[in-house]
């Protein structure tokens, strides 16, 4: 599905810093990360053997695949680390009234 306005996928709260969470966004599985006073949201999967990254370790602006230990920065999607060299999905964010929205615009991440 292509998804071109913005959706209601959470809560603030459902995301607290540090934390991870999986939600669907017409269809895709999408990781919500709370780094760095920031919500990212990039593809819930791992670019390498399609592991759930939500079901990894956040390091700071990156997550750590739970399979291979691939890490990916939340910013871009860009693989940090082998075994992984394809980078992954990124999402616009935009966080209003303690809600998150994302849509498919140009990935970033929204102050909160």
């Amino acid at each position: 599905m292509d998804i071109k306005e913005e959706l209601r996928v959470a809560k603030l709260a459902d995301v607290p810093p540090g934390g991870l969470l999986s939600v669907d966004f017409g269809g895709a599985q999408v990781l919500l990360a709370h780094a760095d006073g920031e919500i990212h949201a990039v593809r819930d999967e791992c670019s390498h053997e399609a592991a759930k990254l939500s079901d990894g370790e956040l390091e700071g602006a990156a997550v750590e695949c739970p399979w291979h230990f691939s890490r990916f920065c939340l910013r871009t999607g860009t693989a940090l680390d082998l075994p992984a060299v394809d980078p992954i999905d990124t999402y616009a964010v935009r966080v209003a009234d303690g809600e998150i929205f994302l849509s498919r615009a140009a990935g970033g991440a929204a102050a909160r």
